[in-house]
């Protein structure tokens, strides 16, 4: 009886080393996508909280996990994340990552400059879990940019605006109409970060501050745009549209809760 014939293949002639090389970059570049990039300030904030974790394993294993818990979470909260921002004009975008506390007019903080009449205030506030990278809500040049002292009340009241520690951007728009950005720091937050200065100019979606740890961004508008997102709606920094400062759009983008 004859055997069927079967060809022996060599593992090595089946698959060769250079699609596995392939693979493995496939897959490093798949866990470098799904791994967001740390923000250059967060680095020595890393390293103490890394090397605190060390020193408190030498001292007690169990302590180890804990210092460890905490390492993770502080490089997540340095975490920059690459964002893709809707291109328009009349867009206003939301500078920071969190929920949407409050949405109405007010009147902006006096060294901002822009007047005592009532602006559209939308307030997005953040929490210790949140992307803490603030981005530029339009495009502009800063014409001014203020900073006050104050306390360190909780983010989420409205006295926060008038009392607590913050800095404020003015952005003047190429059509002349400016918007402020205002960095408010919080309960946990003791030291606000501006990356830009007077004079420059900020594409939307450029990064122009960061907050440690925990706080709110207020924008302010002309009281004829048009709010598209609701208190409690989650906002995404860079992408998110807040606001129509044209007042043409009447339906809201965002009525998530």
């Amino acid at each position: 009886m004859c055997r069927p014939f079967v060809r022996k293949v060599r593992f090595s002639q089946r698959v060769s080393p250079r699609f596995y090389g392939l693979n493995n970059m496939s897959v490093l570049k798949s866990i470098q996508n799904a791994v967001p990039p740390i923000h250059p300030e967060g680095h020595k904030f890393i390293l103490v909280f890394l090397a605190g974790t060390v020193l408190l394993g030498w001292l007690f294993e169990p302590l180890f996990w804990i210092g460890l818990a905490l390492t993770i979470w502080c490089a997540l909260f340095f975490r920059d994340p690459v964002r893709v921002t809707p291109v328009s004009n009349s867009l206003v975008i939301s500078p920071a990552d969190g929920r949407i506390s409050a949405v109405g007019l007010a009147v902006p903080p006096r060294e901002l400059g822009l007047g005592p009449e009532p602006l559209l205030r939308i307030c997005v506030f953040m929490n210790v879990f949140d992307v803490h990278v603030n981005r530029a809500p339009v495009t502009g040049r800063v014409v001014r940019i203020a900073y006050k002292a104050g306390k360190f009340l909780n983010a989420e009241l409205d006295k926060a605006s008038e009392d607590n520690e913050r800095n404020g951007l003015v952005i003047e728009r190429p059509d002349g109409r400016v918007v402020g950005v205002v960095q408010i720091a919080g309960l946990i937050a003791r030291r606000i970060l501006s990356f830009t200065r007077e004079g420059e100019s900020l594409t939307v979606g450029d990064r122009f501050g960061l907050i440690r740890f925990g706080s709110r961004v207020d924008v302010y508008l002309p009281a004829t745009a048009t709010a598209l997102v609701s208190e409690g709606a989650r906002a995404i920094a860079g992408e998110t549209v807040l606001a129509d400062i044209d007042g043409a759009t009447k339906t809201p983008f965002v009525r998530v809760s």
